[in-house]
């Protein structure tokens, strides 16, 4: 029997390990929410800086619910692979970065001391967007979101992200601590000042004498993150250990591009994550709108579609003639809403997307991207259509890809197989019938709080393109229309 990934001996020759000394090196970041994309990220760009300039800036993870990252991380001191795949080959990476790992429901005094450590200079996170407890229509906290209810409950014991940040901040101002850099790796539009404004508003129901603190003396850079990470499977860890020569219960796989543009604004320092390629700029916004609208937008157009047409994964999309030409032409409509960026060719990041989408070693769910659609669609589907109709561009492609995620809501496939939504806010969307009146089902959907921007809730041409894409789709079924619509291409 293979033994467990606990340290660097035995690891095959070809496999990449940490080029530093781990223990010379202490944690001065906490990260919270410890799935496969901050390990696959940020502790990767981590890893990297801490090979080329050292320094305490090692990572302590937190789930804040999950027990699963530290029982498969803990007996391994922190070690995992990260596997790179691409159309050339697969190559395997042993992580470092990882100082700790603990669960804040089962380990709570471990991660409230951690986040109140005056080593802690940085709390960076990535908790979805639903782990946020945003409210889409001001912009403040849900009231509605069982963790901001709790935390509002009770907040000297927070159980949520908004809350914890909180009560950590307040906890190290009255200690003389300064504040640690927070810095949200989310799909967010303009994360960092969304995240300021989030926390100010709860601040004001719980700790009013803090408002003013967090306004001011911490910072919130805006960052864009890119990696395709999808779910480990039992492939994954058979991979990991053929590669490595050791079992390693934590092992992800992601593909071989990574990006990451951030504000450069860390008042008590940062990690030299240049070196593993970050990019620094004052302004996020124009790279975080290029990928949210093109590759977010994409994928989720891709993901309703595909997995109502039966496709599993991304790569079988990209198979399917018809589909792959809808994808071409929703990355041509979301390219045309931006605003030029310096230094970068739409045209260019498009084919480079579609080659990303396409690598046949990633096994990329469709299901697994359909899911919180509720979440994900204003800022990638719902901002570029209010976008295109402003500019008076087409807004075909925006409303297929509405009609596509409102069919998904049905929650059945054309074959009548039917499927957990998975989206927080799914006891707000009923479940029309195939026969029901399409320009009635988008209606019901266009009039839910906070959901769509006032510029298509109002526009009877958004509305129509949107029902006749849903009219065809109850009709002549998910197949059916998707070819329709590329016959003649």
């Amino acid at each position: 029997m293979t033994s467990r990934l606990t340290t660097f001996e035995g690891l095959q020759d070809s496999v990449q390990r940490p080029a530093y000394g781990r223990d010379a090196q202490g944690p001065g970041i906490v990260h919270i929410g410890l799935g496969a994309f901050h390990k696959a990220h940020q502790a990767v760009y981590t890893d990297d800086a801490l090979a080329a300039q050292g320094g305490d800036w090692r990572i302590v993870g937190v789930s804040l619910r999950s027990e699963a990252p530290a029982a498969e991380l803990v007996p391994q001191d922190g070690l995992y692979t990260v596997i790179e795949r691409s159309t050339t080959g697969s190559r395997a990476r042993v992580i470092g970065a990882l100082a700790g790992v603990h669960c804040l429901k089962t380990d709570r005094d471990t991660v409230l001391n951690a986040l109140t450590a005056p080593e802690t200079r940085i709390v960076s996170i990535t908790v979805t967007e639903k782990g946020y407890g945003i409210n889409r229509a001001t912009g403040g906290i849900d009231h509605t979101h069982p963790a901001i209810t709790a935390d509002l409950a009770d907040p000297d014991a927070p159980q949520g992200l908004v809350g914890l940040l909180v009560w950590a901040l307040g906890k190290r101002r009255a200690a003389g601590i300064a504040p640690f850099t927070v810095l949200s790796c989310d799909n967010l539009p303009e994360n960092g000042p969304l995240l300021r404004g989030l926390l100010v508003d709860y601040a004001r129901h719980t700790a009013s004498d803090l408002t003013d603190h967090i306004a001011r003396d911490v910072a919130f850079p805006a960052t864009m993150v890119d990696r395709i990470t999808p779910a480990r499977t039992k492939e994954t860890l058979t991979l990991a250990e053929e590669l490595i020569g050791r079992c390693d219960e934590a092992a992800i796989e992601t593909e071989a591009f990574r990006q990451w543009v951030i504000e450069d604004h860390f008042p008590t320092g940062r990690p030299n994550w240049e070196a593993g390629g970050a990019i620094f700029v004052p302004d996020v916004r124009p790279y975080e709108d290029m990928k949210l609208r093109m590759l977010n937008g994409t994928h989720s157009m891709l993901a309703y579609a595909g997995f109502l047409a039966g496709h599993r994964y991304v790569r079988d999309v990209m198979a399917d003639a018809d589909l792959a030409t809808l994808v071409r032409e929703h990355l041509l409509a979301a390219s045309a809403t931006l605003d030029p960026l310096p230094g970068v060719d739409f045209t260019s990041y498009a084919a480079e997307l579609e080659d990303r989408f396409r690598n046949p070693h990633l096994a990329h769910e469709t299901y697994l991207i359909a899911m919180d659609g509720s979440e994900k669609m204003p800022q990638r589907i719902f901002a570029p259509a209010a976008d295109a109709l402003e500019k008076g561009q087409p807004i075909d492609a925006f409303a297929f890809a509405t009609a596509a995620w409102i069919r998904y809501t049905f929650g059945a496939t054309d074959g009548g197989e039917t499927y957990d939504l998975r989206d927080p806010r799914a006891a707000e969307l009923p479940r029309p019938a195939i026969g029901d009146d399409p320009s009635i089902v988008v209606q019901s959907r266009l009039v839910l709080p906070g959901l769509f921007p006032a510029a298509l809730s109002n526009s009877p041409a958004w509305q129509h393109a949107v029902a006749a894409h849903l009219s065809n789709l109850m009709q002549v079924g998910v197949k059916g229309t998707i070819h329709k619509m590329t016959a003649g291409n």
